[in-house]
Protein backbone atom coordinates (compact mmCIF):
# COMPACT_ATOMS: atom_id res chain seq x y z
CA UNK A 1 0.00 0.00 0.00
CA UNK A 2 1.35 3.43 -0.92
CA UNK A 3 2.03 5.64 2.07
CA UNK A 4 1.14 9.33 2.18
CA UNK A 5 3.65 11.82 3.48
CA UNK A 6 1.91 15.11 4.27
CA UNK A 7 4.13 18.16 3.89
CA UNK A 8 3.18 20.93 6.34
CA UNK A 9 5.63 23.57 5.07
CA UNK A 10 2.93 25.85 3.71
CA UNK A 11 1.08 25.97 7.00
CA UNK A 12 4.24 27.68 8.23
CA UNK A 13 4.28 29.83 5.08
CA UNK A 14 0.90 31.30 6.08
CA UNK A 15 2.18 31.88 9.61
CA UNK A 16 5.36 33.59 8.47
CA UNK A 17 3.36 35.95 6.24
CA UNK A 18 2.24 37.72 9.41
CA UNK A 19 5.21 36.94 11.64
CA UNK A 20 3.02 35.53 14.40
CA UNK A 21 2.50 32.06 15.86
CA UNK A 22 -0.55 30.84 13.93
CA UNK A 23 -1.34 28.64 12.11
CA UNK A 24 0.90 26.05 13.76
CA UNK A 25 2.47 23.41 11.47
CA UNK A 26 2.83 21.13 14.49
CA UNK A 27 -0.93 21.19 15.07
CA UNK A 28 -1.46 20.54 11.36
CA UNK A 29 0.91 17.56 11.55
CA UNK A 30 -1.02 16.02 14.43
CA UNK A 31 -4.34 16.47 12.60
CA UNK A 32 -2.79 14.92 9.49
CA UNK A 33 -1.64 11.88 11.48
CA UNK A 34 -5.10 11.46 13.00
CA UNK A 35 -6.62 11.50 9.51
CA UNK A 36 -4.45 8.98 7.73
CA UNK A 37 -1.02 10.51 7.10
CA UNK A 38 1.71 7.89 7.25
CA UNK A 39 4.55 10.39 7.50
CA UNK A 40 5.06 14.09 8.14
CA UNK A 41 7.34 15.86 5.67
CA UNK A 42 9.04 19.19 6.36
CA UNK A 43 11.70 21.14 4.49
CA UNK A 44 14.01 23.11 6.77
CA UNK A 45 15.43 25.58 4.27
CA UNK A 46 18.67 27.44 4.71
CA UNK A 47 16.78 30.75 4.51
CA UNK A 48 14.10 29.57 7.01
CA UNK A 49 11.30 30.93 4.83
CA UNK A 50 8.69 28.68 6.42
CA UNK A 51 9.64 25.84 8.78
CA UNK A 52 11.79 27.04 11.67
CA UNK A 53 14.24 25.19 13.87
CA UNK A 54 11.78 25.21 16.76
CA UNK A 55 9.06 23.65 14.56
CA UNK A 56 11.36 20.75 13.79
CA UNK A 57 12.32 20.30 17.43
CA UNK A 58 8.69 20.20 18.56
CA UNK A 59 7.69 17.91 15.70
CA UNK A 60 10.48 15.51 16.71
CA UNK A 61 8.90 15.23 20.16
CA UNK A 62 5.28 14.93 19.07
CA UNK A 63 4.99 13.17 15.70
CA UNK A 64 4.13 9.50 16.11
CA UNK A 65 4.38 8.27 12.51
CA UNK A 66 7.82 9.61 11.58
CA UNK A 67 9.42 12.71 10.10
CA UNK A 68 10.78 12.98 6.59
CA UNK A 69 13.19 15.92 6.73
CA UNK A 70 13.90 17.51 3.36
CA UNK A 71 17.19 19.39 3.39
CA UNK A 72 20.02 20.72 1.28
CA UNK A 73 23.36 18.93 1.19
CA UNK A 74 24.91 21.37 3.66
CA UNK A 75 26.84 20.88 6.89
CA UNK A 76 24.39 23.06 8.84
CA UNK A 77 21.49 20.85 7.79
CA UNK A 78 23.38 17.63 8.48
CA UNK A 79 24.12 18.77 12.04
CA UNK A 80 20.45 19.57 12.60
CA UNK A 81 19.41 16.17 11.24
CA UNK A 82 21.90 14.41 13.52
CA UNK A 83 20.48 16.35 16.46
CA UNK A 84 16.81 15.69 15.65
CA UNK A 85 17.25 12.19 14.17
CA UNK A 86 14.18 12.06 11.92
CA UNK A 87 13.02 8.75 10.52
CA UNK A 88 14.18 9.80 7.07
CA UNK A 89 16.15 12.56 5.37
CA UNK A 90 15.48 13.46 1.76
CA UNK A 91 18.29 15.46 0.22
CA UNK A 92 17.05 18.10 -2.21
CA UNK A 93 18.64 20.87 -4.30
CA UNK A 94 18.10 24.32 -2.89
CA UNK A 95 18.21 27.69 -4.63
CA UNK A 96 17.51 30.74 -2.47
CA UNK A 97 15.73 32.50 -5.34
CA UNK A 98 13.30 29.68 -6.16
CA UNK A 99 9.65 29.72 -5.11
CA UNK A 100 9.69 25.95 -4.65
CA UNK A 101 12.13 23.17 -5.49
CA UNK A 102 12.69 23.43 -9.24
CA UNK A 103 14.12 20.04 -10.12
CA UNK A 104 15.97 16.99 -8.93
CA UNK A 105 19.31 16.86 -7.18
CA UNK A 106 22.29 16.43 -9.51
CA UNK A 107 23.59 13.32 -7.78
CA UNK A 108 25.78 12.32 -10.73
CA UNK A 109 27.61 15.63 -10.46
CA UNK A 110 28.22 15.38 -6.72
CA UNK A 111 28.58 11.71 -5.82
CA UNK A 112 31.58 12.20 -3.53
CA UNK A 113 30.08 14.94 -1.36
CA UNK A 114 26.65 13.36 -1.25
CA UNK A 115 28.15 9.98 -0.35
CA UNK A 116 29.92 11.47 2.67
CA UNK A 117 26.68 13.05 3.84
CA UNK A 118 24.71 9.85 3.29
CA UNK A 119 27.22 7.88 5.33
CA UNK A 120 27.05 10.31 8.27
CA UNK A 121 23.28 10.09 8.36
CA UNK A 122 23.21 6.32 7.95
CA UNK A 123 25.63 5.96 10.86
CA UNK A 124 23.01 7.73 12.99
CA UNK A 125 20.34 5.26 11.91
CA UNK A 126 18.56 7.69 9.55
CA UNK A 127 17.08 6.43 6.28
CA UNK A 128 18.40 8.53 3.40
CA UNK A 129 16.56 9.33 0.17
CA UNK A 130 17.61 11.53 -2.74
CA UNK A 131 15.16 13.74 -4.65
CA UNK A 132 15.99 13.13 -8.30
CA UNK A 133 14.62 13.57 -11.80
CA UNK A 134 13.40 10.31 -13.39
CA UNK A 135 16.70 9.75 -15.16
CA UNK A 136 18.71 6.50 -15.18
CA UNK A 137 22.01 8.39 -14.81
CA UNK A 138 20.80 9.93 -11.55
CA UNK A 139 19.41 6.61 -10.32
CA UNK A 140 22.71 4.84 -10.86
CA UNK A 141 24.54 7.67 -9.12
CA UNK A 142 22.13 7.35 -6.19
CA UNK A 143 23.18 3.74 -5.77
CA UNK A 144 26.83 4.83 -5.66
CA UNK A 145 26.10 7.16 -2.73
CA UNK A 146 24.68 4.38 -0.58
CA UNK A 147 21.25 6.03 -0.26
CA UNK A 148 18.36 3.71 0.57
CA UNK A 149 15.97 5.22 -1.93
CA UNK A 150 15.00 7.97 -4.32
CA UNK A 151 12.05 10.33 -4.52
CA UNK A 152 11.19 10.84 -8.16
CA UNK A 153 10.53 14.46 -9.07
CA UNK A 154 7.01 14.62 -10.54
CA UNK A 155 7.09 18.33 -11.38
CA UNK A 156 7.36 17.87 -15.14
CA UNK A 157 4.41 15.49 -15.07
CA UNK A 158 2.35 17.85 -12.89
CA UNK A 159 2.82 20.70 -15.37
CA UNK A 160 1.36 18.77 -18.32
CA UNK A 161 -2.23 19.06 -19.50
CA UNK A 162 -4.56 16.11 -18.75
CA UNK A 163 -5.13 13.68 -21.63
CA UNK A 164 -2.24 15.20 -23.56
CA UNK A 165 0.58 13.38 -25.30
CA UNK A 166 3.08 15.20 -23.08
CA UNK A 167 1.33 13.80 -20.00
CA UNK A 168 1.45 10.28 -21.39
CA UNK A 169 5.17 10.68 -22.04
CA UNK A 170 5.72 12.04 -18.53
CA UNK A 171 3.87 9.12 -16.94
CA UNK A 172 5.82 6.67 -19.08
CA UNK A 173 9.09 8.27 -18.01
CA UNK A 174 8.11 8.04 -14.33
CA UNK A 175 6.99 4.44 -14.73
CA UNK A 176 10.25 3.48 -16.45
CA UNK A 177 12.35 5.25 -13.81
CA UNK A 178 10.43 3.61 -10.97
CA UNK A 179 11.06 0.20 -12.51
CA UNK A 180 14.75 0.94 -13.01
CA UNK A 181 15.09 2.21 -9.44
CA UNK A 182 13.47 -0.93 -8.06
CA UNK A 183 15.80 -3.09 -10.15
CA UNK A 184 18.69 -1.19 -8.57
CA UNK A 185 17.28 -2.13 -5.14
CA UNK A 186 16.32 1.44 -4.32
CA UNK A 187 13.15 2.26 -2.44
CA UNK A 188 10.94 4.40 -4.68
CA UNK A 189 8.99 7.47 -3.61
CA UNK A 190 7.54 10.36 -5.61
CA UNK A 191 6.41 13.93 -5.14
CA UNK A 192 6.18 17.54 -6.31
CA UNK A 193 3.15 19.23 -7.80
CA UNK A 194 0.81 16.32 -7.11
CA UNK A 195 -2.80 17.24 -6.38
CA UNK A 196 -6.31 15.79 -6.22
CA UNK A 197 -6.67 15.79 -10.01
CA UNK A 198 -3.34 14.34 -11.12
CA UNK A 199 -2.28 11.96 -8.33
CA UNK A 200 -4.00 8.89 -9.80
CA UNK A 201 -1.60 7.95 -12.63
CA UNK A 202 1.43 8.31 -10.32
CA UNK A 203 -0.23 6.34 -7.52
CA UNK A 204 -0.88 3.56 -10.03
CA UNK A 205 2.85 2.94 -10.60
CA UNK A 206 3.49 -0.35 -8.87
CA UNK A 207 7.01 0.32 -7.59
CA UNK A 208 6.16 3.60 -5.84
CA UNK A 209 5.89 3.11 -2.08
CA UNK A 210 5.26 6.67 -0.88
CA UNK A 211 3.90 9.97 -2.17
CA UNK A 212 4.83 13.28 -0.54
CA UNK A 213 2.20 15.98 -1.04
CA UNK A 214 1.94 19.39 0.58
CA UNK A 215 0.70 22.46 -1.27
CA UNK A 216 -2.45 20.82 -2.65
CA UNK A 217 -3.47 19.50 0.76
CA UNK A 218 -2.81 22.81 2.53
CA UNK A 219 -4.70 24.67 -0.20
CA UNK A 220 -7.76 22.46 0.18
CA UNK A 221 -7.46 22.65 3.95
CA UNK A 222 -7.92 26.42 3.79
CA UNK A 223 -11.41 25.80 2.38
CA UNK A 224 -12.60 22.69 4.16
CA UNK A 225 -10.24 21.85 7.01
CA UNK A 226 -7.00 19.93 7.34
CA UNK A 227 -8.46 16.61 8.42
CA UNK A 228 -10.86 16.48 5.49
CA UNK A 229 -8.13 17.43 3.01
CA UNK A 230 -5.83 14.65 4.22
CA UNK A 231 -8.63 12.04 4.20
CA UNK A 232 -9.61 12.93 0.64
CA UNK A 233 -6.06 12.54 -0.63
CA UNK A 234 -5.58 9.27 1.23
CA UNK A 235 -8.83 7.93 -0.21
CA UNK A 236 -7.85 8.90 -3.75
CA UNK A 237 -4.62 6.95 -3.42
CA UNK A 238 -6.46 3.93 -1.99
CA UNK A 239 -8.99 3.97 -4.83
CA UNK A 240 -6.18 3.65 -7.37
CA UNK A 241 -4.65 0.70 -5.49
CA UNK A 242 -7.88 -1.31 -5.24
Amino acid sequence: MIELGVNVDHVATIREARGIDIPDPVEAALIAENNGADLITVHLRLDRRHIQKRDLEVLARTVKTGINLEMAVADEMVEKALEIKPLKVTMVPENREEVTTEGGLDVAGGVEKISRTVERLKQAGIIVSLFVDPDIKQLKAAVETGAAGVELHTGDYAETWPLSESRRRAVSRLRKAAGEAAELNLEVYAGHGLNYHNVGPVASIEEIEELNIGHAIVSRAVIEGFGSAVRKMKNLIREVEV
